[in-house]
């Protein structure tokens, strides 16, 4: 499929405020009321990604994620839409995130997603899902479809 350039529906990006003083920096990552009313977090992780790699993309049939950039690193996220029944079917959207532009990404169900470190140094990206990762005790299937195993269009357009 060719996706073309253009927002995404449900897609949703928090600009993040870094309280700087001389201990360091404090920022909100997202607050119960800025959120999608149907989100809510049920777990959290972090990441550290090597310069130049990429994790994904992968898209979730029923879980949202919630990530924040905030540096140390930036990362362009890259999103697809493929959802058939969206009215933003065939996007692509590409986010600029991190130390350089501290931001939160809301990214529903069905929206395919990555993101690669375009930094010199390793990046930190949090995440928020609002599901548990393998389901209460890691006794289920992991909602996730995994699109650099397959090597399909997703891939090749991420990669570039």
């Amino acid at each position: 499929m060719d996706f073309k350039k253009g927002d995404i529906e449900g897609v949703k990006t928090y600009e993040l405020n870094k309280f700087k003083d001389s201990r360091g920096f404090l920022t909100e990552l997202f607050r119960s009321d800025t959120l999608p009313a149907d989100v809510t977090p049920a777990m959290s992780y972090i990441s550290y990604t090597r310069p130049a790699i990429a994790r994904g993309p992968h898209e979730h049939m029923a879980q949202t994620d919630v990530f924040s950039f905030t540096g140390p690193g930036n990362f362009n996220v890259h999103l697809w839409d493929n959802r058939k029944d969206s009215p933003s079917f065939g996007n692509k959207m590409i986010i600029s995130a991190g130390e350089s532009h501290a931001l939160t990404i809301v990214v529903p169900p069905g929206v395919v997603h990555g993101y690669k470190n375009v930094s010199q140094k390793d990046g930190m990206v949090l995440n928020f899902p609002d599901k548990l990762f393998g389901g209460e005790g890691k006794k289920e299937k992991v909602d996730e479809v995994r699109h650099e195993d397959k090597g399909d269009d997703f891939y090749k357009d991420f990669i570039k």
